[in-house]
């Protein structure tokens, strides 16, 4: 199967990278399922649901969030209504939607996608996402249940990131960090047969701090205070993320590359 996770798309820019490219790539690359993280959508902050359907008509089979996922408050109730959206397994019990879902992809396959929050370095604690995401995994086997399983860790620290991957490596087809924005190059097949990338970046444009209009974030970090609100950087995005090729018979990756297509940040195609 041929999956494809893309990164943190951020503000208009990132969107329009998606509307305008992500359908080229599925039909041209033969796509069986995509993956696009939309938390950081509208405004920079949070994802409505028109941005939302913008992202799946353009290609995504699932949208996830993140720590954001309710920044934008139509989204409460969205998620609910939309199954092809996820939010983190370990966000807050009473939360709408859900962290996981098994979904068709093409010939009848099954992949299975799911979501944690880090816990290391994050604004407000979460649950422990190794537990939260065990029986998921678990109940869903690679070449039984699911031919198939995308797992996302949305979180800052690297290690925490890496620790996931060597954690579910065997019961996942692909585990990929989001989260910072910034790409890493590590993109690697673990021992066991889990493609891993420790952050696919962000779909936005990188002329930026992690895909916000500079001015606001400089100041903030020469002089301590805020001047205003962060705005998305509004030059040409990257689209940035993973491509992973899997064995249907065991779920395992047979291949994993590095996506970056226009903008500033370039790779080349799978």
């Amino acid at each position: 199967m041929k999956l494809l996770f893309l990164g943190d798309v951020v503000g208009k820019t990132g969107r329009v990278a998606i509307a305008e490219r992500l359908p080229k790539l599925r039909a041209d690359w033969g796509l069986d399922f995509v993956v696009v993280n939309g938390e950081n959508a509208s405004s920079g902050a949070g994802l409505t649901p028109e941005h939302a359907r913008l992202i799946l008509a353009a290609g995504a089979d699932c949208v996830t969030l993140g720590d954001h996922a309710f920044d934008q408050k139509d989204m409460i109730s969205f998620i609910e209504q939309e199954p092809r959206i996820l939010r983190p397994l370990n966000f807050s019990k009473v939360a709408p939607g859900r962290g996981s879902r098994v979904f068709e992809a093409t010939q009848g396959r099954k992949v299975l996608v799911a979501q944690v929050l880090g816990q290391v370095f994050m604004k407000r604690p979460f649950d422990d996402p190794f537990s939260a995401v065990e029986t998921v995994l678990k109940t869903h086997p690679l070449g039984g249940a699911v031919q198939a399983a995308i797992l996302e860790i949305h979180a800052e620290a690297t290690s925490e990131k890496m620790a996931m991957g060597h954690w579910a490596d065997g019961m996942a087809s692909l585990v990929v960090g989001t989260h910072t924005h910034v790409p890493t190059a590590d993109a690697m097949i673990l021992d066991k047969g889990t493609a891993y990338l420790t952050d696919a970046g962000m779909c936005g444009d990188y002329n930026s701090v992690i895909g916000m209009e500079r001015l606001e974030p400089l100041r903030r970090f020469i002089t301590g205070m805020p001047g205003g609100r962060f705005e998305p950087a509004s030059g040409a995005a990257t689209l940035s993320g993973v491509y992973v090729e899997t064995d249907d018979r065991t779920g395992r990756a047979l291949r994993v590359a590095m996506i970056r297509q226009g903008g500033r940040l370039q790779a080349a195609a799978p």
